[in-house]
């Protein structure tokens, strides 16, 4: 019997390649701030990987993330593997398998998107250099863009989308390969884009290598992409306004940073017939502390009025909730503050995406993302009747939460060097700040100890330098010691003003924040108690 003739199907990756391959594409789904993308990393290069320094992810230069010797590599053998597969091409795409055709786009793609990554960064750094411009010269009012025509000079006009496009579909445009009929270069080139501002803003937000900072930044990763990058830039790119933020933490943590960092890492669509970005990302953050404002100037700021609808208000005028464009974010400062009426009105908001202004009765529509936060234990102010359990459900899809600076040192006490150095650049620019940061870390080390609690947080840290920059020394607001609560019992209280040590200011303080623990951290309470004005208890308690 004739012997039948076998035919074999040639594979496209060899099977180091294709390691290489699925590594490069488990880096591209991973959370780019956890140590798993390290690993990843460690996985693909295997004896090329350089331990030194390996976690850029958390040293916080900012060229790391395309300069170190790990991600070159990746880079150099990303691109020599996807030029060769691409000669090997089959000219009809057939007997490609789904997992190789799956891996050859994963490791073009992220050459492509390192390719132009130094480009996306001069984009972001332009556009933020425009955006101070026009504020230096009081053209940035946020209600005057709203009514600015969409070629205004703040637009967003980067000029390599066509090299970029071009590129994407050389490598992209094979036999059997789809992904451009279902997400086309601009869709890809506006999702590039937003992964460079995540890094940007994330990196440059927060300070800080510690475990509790890692973990912060791996939680804002997630607040912008979702734990599955594959999904979100597929199907959630365009929804993310749906699912409220809520970023929760003691004062003085930055949480506003947080909330800034999240909102102008928002996905920005590119409108490729104009050459430009549907918004100027930069323009469409607007901030609102609630507990600095009385309900009615909330609600007008939030809202907005119609002319006549309170004393005062001799014109009608859009709310931050009207401007604010459909990639942007609303961030609501110490939402605990906010009065039940308006709880209710921000409830219908997140439920309907409708609100009124104030005064009106024409309904308008909400296309933005609100991020909220507090300080306070919204759980336990739900029990205390202050703040509205169908509200608080509303907020809590996405929860971030800010560590104290003490758990930072706590982790990692050599943080207190890292911080100092970043508050000095602040403070005094490159040259100088070197030697105040090792003067400052040195005298808090020796006058506040290492134990020191810091309960004002970052915000009191930089305070402190400030004080050490002019006069030389720092004197805490709380002498007690650390860790203890603010409300001392009696024997505390009659050490600190034996001691002597409290000045006049530090007594009326520590009183004040008594009495506003007392009072389950209702200002209006303390106040009435204290026969203060709001104002007044609010600075003490800052």
């Amino acid at each position: 019997m004739p012997r039948m003739a076998t035919t074999t199907t040639k594979r496209l990756f060899t099977p180091e390649e294709l390691h290489f391959a699925q590594s490069v594409e488990r880096i591209s789904h991973s959370n780019h701030f956890l140590p798993e993308r390290v690993q990843f990393e460690r996985e693909a290069l295997g004896k090329e990987f350089v331990e030194s320094g390996a976690d850029w992810n958390v040293l916080m230069t900012d060229d790391s993330a395309l300069t170190h010797p790990n991600i070159s590599a990746l880079l150099k053998r990303s691109e020599t593997l996807t030029e060769k597969l691409r000669t090997r091409w089959p000219r009809d795409g057939r007997g490609i398998t789904r997992e190789e055709m799956t891996a050859y786009v994963s490791v073009a793609s992220f050459w492509l998107y390192h390719a132009y990554a130094t480009q996306f960064d001069a984009l972001i750094l332009e556009s933020e250099k425009r955006r101070r411009a026009a504020a230096a010269q009081n053209q940035d009012s946020a209600r005057a863009r709203a009514a600015a025509p969409a070629d205004n000079k703040l637009a967003i006009r980067p000029n390599f989308h066509g090299a970029f496009r071009n590129t994407l579909e050389r490598l992209l445009r094979l036999p059997g390969i789809t992904i451009l009929d279902a997400e086309p270069s601009p869709h890809l080139f506006a999702y590039a884009f937003q992964l460079r501002r995540a890094f940007h803003y994330i990196h440059h937000a927060l300070t800080g290598g510690s475990k509790p900072m890692v973990r912060l930044r791996a939680q804002i990763w997630e607040s912008i992409f979702t734990r599955d990058t594959g999904r979100y830039r597929r199907a959630l790119f365009s929804r993310m306004h749906d699912y409220a933020t809520l970023i929760t933490g003691p004062s003085g943590t930055g949480k506003e940073l947080v909330a800034r960092a999240i909102g102008l890492s928002r996905y920005i669509p590119f409108d490729a017939r104009r050459g430009e970005f549907s918004d100027d990302y930069t323009g469409a953050f607007f901030p609102l502390n609630l507990s600095a404002l009385s309900p009615t100037l909330i609600e007008s700021e939030l809202f907005g009025h119609k002319r006549g609808a309170f004393t005062g208000a001799l014109a009608d005028r859009a709310g931050w909730l009207e401007i604010c464009p459909a990639n942007g974010a609303v961030f609501l400062d110490e939402i605990g503050d906010v009065d039940t009426a308006i709880q209710v009105k921000l409830l219908r908001v997140l439920q309907s995406r409708a609100f009124q202004r104030l005064g009106d009765t024409d309904t308008r529509a909400f296309s933005g993302k609100i991020i909220a936060a507090t300080h306070r234990d919204l759980p336990a102010e739900i029990r205390r009747g202050r703040f509205r359990e169908d509200f608080y459900y509303r907020l809590c899809s996405d929860i971030v939460r800010t560590p104290s600076l003490r758990e930072q040192l706590d982790d990692a006490p050599a943080e207190l060097e890292t911080l100092t150095a970043y508050i000095a650049r602040r403070l005094l620019g490159d040259d100088e700040a070197p030697p105040f940061a090792r003067e400052s870390a040195a005298w808090i080390r020796k006058n506040l100890g290492n134990a020191y609690a810091w309960p004002g947080n970052f915000r009191e840290l930089e305070q402190c330098m400030r004080n050490l920059l002019v006069r030389g020394e720092y004197h805490p607001a709380s002498l007690l010691a650390p860790g203890a609560d603010a409300d001392a019992g009696a024997n505390d209280w009659n050490a600190l003003i034996a001691s002597g040590r409290l000045t006049a200011e530090d007594l009326l303080r520590r009183y004040t924040r008594l009495i506003h623990a007392q009072s389950g951290g209702n200002i209006e309470e303390t106040a009435r108690r204290l026969d203060q004005d709001r104002r007044t208890v609010k600075a003490r308690l800052a």
